[in-house]
C-alpha cells in the first residue's frame, strides 16, 4: 500500500504552497538538542571513588522553547550547536573540569546549573527561553535542572 515512491513533482513555494501557509500555528513549542563531551574532574570533601581524578563521557541535553517563526521554526539546531561549540563546549570538552569551570566542586548538580546559566546567557536576547537541561554523568545516572525551579529561588 505504501511502497516506493519517486516523487515526481517537488512542491515550489508560492505556487503549491504558499508563504503564509508555512507557519502552520502559533503554539509555544520545545525543541531539544544534545551534546556529549569528555572531561577529567575529582571530588573534593568526599570519600569515595570520585575523589581521584578520573573521567566521564558526559552527555548534556538542552531543552529550548518559543514560538515558530514565520516558516515555522522555533530555533534552528544550528544555532543550538553553534552556542554549544563556542560559548560552552570549549569549557568542558577534554578538559580537567576543577581548573576550567568556576570554583565548585565539579558535581553533575553543580554542573548542569552552570551549563544552564550558560545557555540562558547566550540566549537572553532571543524569544527563546530554556527550559531545562539534562547532564548525564554515566548512561544511567543524571542531574537535571528545569527553568520553573530556577524561577522559584
Amino acid at each position: 500500500m505504501y511502497g516506493f515512491t519517486i516523487v515526481e513533482n517537488l512542491q515550489k513555494i508560492d505556487q503549491d504552497i504558499k508563504r503564509h501557509e508555512l507557519k502552520y500555528h502559533s503554539k509555544r513549542v520545545l525543541v531539544s538538542k544534545e551534546f556529549t563531551f569528555d572531561a577529567a574532574h575529582h571530588l573534593h570533601c568526599y570519600e569515595g571513588k570520585c575523589k581521584n581524578l578520573h573521567g566521564h563521557t558526559y552527555k548534556v541535553i538542552f531543552g529550548i522553547s518559543g514560538f515558530v517563526n514565520e516558516i515555522g521554526i522555533v530555533m534552528d539546531f544550528g544555532d543550538i550547536k553553534k552556542i554549544w561549540k563556542e560559548q560552552i563546549e570549549i569549557h568542558l570538552d577534554h578538559r580537567y573540569l576543577n581548573e576550567t569551570l568556576p570554583n565548585m566542586n565539579t558535581t553533575a548538580e553543580n554542573m548542569v546549573v552552570w551549563i544552564y546559566e550558560k545557555m540562558v546567557e547566550a540566549l537572553r536576547n532571543d524569544e527563546t527561553r530554556v527550559e531545562f537541561v539534562k547532564l548525564f554523568e554515566t548512561p544511567t545516572s543524571y542531574a537535571e535542572v528545569r527553568r520553573e525551579w530556577m524561577e522559584h529561588e
